[in-house]
This record gives C-alpha cells, structure tokens and sequence, in this order.
C-alpha cells in the first residue's frame, strides 16, 4: 500500500509534459472516455498532443480497467499497431 500512495505522490508532483514531447519511438495511447479515476481530458488526451507521432485510440464507455472490459478490442489494437 506504500508504494501505490508513493506512486500517487510522485504522479502528483511531477511533471512529465516536457519529457513527452522529447519520445521518439512509435507510441500508442489507449484510454477510456469514462475513466472515473484518470480522466481522459486531463491524461489521454494531453499526452496524445505532446508526444510527437502518438496514436491514440479512444475506447467509448471504457472505464479505467477496459483491458478487462474490452480486453478483445485492446489486444486487437495492440496487435494492430505493433504490425504497423
């Protein structure tokens, strides 16, 4: 439990924005439009605009576990994206 609050912390302190715009490699993000945990205006969306070349796909009524509700679409997203 310490380190989830830690992680939490480091995540709220930190910012990762200039970071972003500096990745180079093929980057897919994926996320949720009913995150009720990250919101996606303030995460999904955001990192999509930094990172140069990023794909992102948004997934309609996901929430912040989709890899467990709509793990078939996710894995047919990856795969997609990893033969691209």
């Amino acid at each position: 439990m310490r380190s989830t609050i830690e992680c939490v912390k480091a995540f709220s302190r930190l910012d990762y924005r200039e970071d972003m715009k500096q990745i180079t490699v093929p980057t897919l993000i994926i996320h949720g439009d009913d995150d009720q945990i990250v919101p996606f205006e303030a995460t999904g969306a955001l990192t999509a605009k930094l990172v140069p070349g990023a794909v992102l796909k948004v997934y309609a009524g996901a929430p912040h576990g989709f890899a467990v509700t709509h793990g078939d679409q996710l894995n047919a997203d990856l795969l997609s994206f990893l033969q691209s």
